[in-house]
């Protein structure tokens, strides 16, 4: 326990960026290997603009790092948090912090932004992909990194997590929103046995289907028990879904990065007038 306490209390950037580039480039030949879907769309262009968007996320996760020290640093130097008032050995703080983390910076971020109209704007940049795979897992718009980022400052000030947790849970973070959007095509046996702790790829596709209700489901990032508990789980058939979301569906303009980027800023769009009770 010491020596993942230490690793991950001082770990390299270098390490840090692995996570990130190694998550990707596994996924991607999985995918290729062994894709949900087949691949009709032209898969440069998808990747090259979801990795824009990974790099708008990387800098101003770069630029506001300074925070997530400071508040990580001063609750351990203060004893504030939720960790820290229970007084838990080591192991306890790895346990019920990861979960709060999890909680309070992923699931409960991500419910908010579905149901806050301007942080829902932000957040639609990233349900404007209709080709799902590894690589949509970092397409956010600038702004919602930034909402992201508040988000998990505060998860850390309420739960009291020390550094080297959120660097743990930051790497977990990244590599699970990389395997849970991957076009991966899992066996059913092992699905079913990770779907109980984790968030699989057939979980989270659901989220990603273009109508409500079943963008209003499966909002979480590692732990799926959150979704369980909440009510917001959904279980769909994958190959029947149709990805994207319905208030922007052209295909041109979600594949065009300024478009994209003067989303939050034009007005809200309303969905095509389909029949609002969907049955997949």
């Amino acid at each position: 326990m010491d020596a993942l306490i230490n690793y991950f209390a001082e770990m390299p950037t270098a390490h840090r960026s692995a996570v990130l580039i190694g998550g990707l480039t596994i996924f991607l030949l999985i995918e290729n290997a062994a894709p949900l879907f087949e691949t009709k769309y032209n898969k440069v262009k998808h990747t090259g603009l979801n990795l824009f968007f990974t790099l708008t996320t990387i800098i101003i996760n770069f630029f506001m790092a300074f925070l997530l020290v400071f508040t990580a640093d001063w609750v351990v130097a203060n004893e504030f948090g939720l960790v820290q008032w229970l007084d838990l050995p080591a192991i306890g703080v790895l346990v019920v912090g990861l979960l709060l983390l999890d909680f309070f910076g992923a699931w409960l971020a991500h419910y908010v932004e579905h149901h806050v109209k301007w942080m829902w704007q932000f957040h639609v940049i990233h349900h404007t992909d209709q080709n799902i795979d590894t690589t949509s897992a970092n397409r956010h718009h600038p702004g919602e990194s930034v909402i992201r980022f508040t988000f998990t400052i505060v998860a850390v000030f309420l739960v009291g997590a020390p550094m080297w947790l959120v660097f743990l849970y930051q790497s977990m973070s990244v590599a699970l929103s990389q395997f849970n959007h991957s076009n991966v095509k899992m066996p059913s046996w092992l699905d079913n046995t990770l779907v109980l702790v984790f968030c699989t790829p057939n979980m989270h596709r659901v989220h990603h289907h273009y109508r409500q209700p079943y963008s209003d489901s499966n909002y979480g990032n590692i732990f799926s028990f959150w979704d369980r508990i909440f009510q917001t789980f959904a279980k769909v058939d994958n190959k029947k879904l149709i990805y994207g979301v319905d208030t922007y569906m052209n295909t041109k303009d979600i594949n065009d990065v300024m478009y994209l980027l003067k989303i939050p800023f034009a007005g809200y769009h309303k969905p095509i007038d389909y029949d609002q009770e969907e049955k997949l």
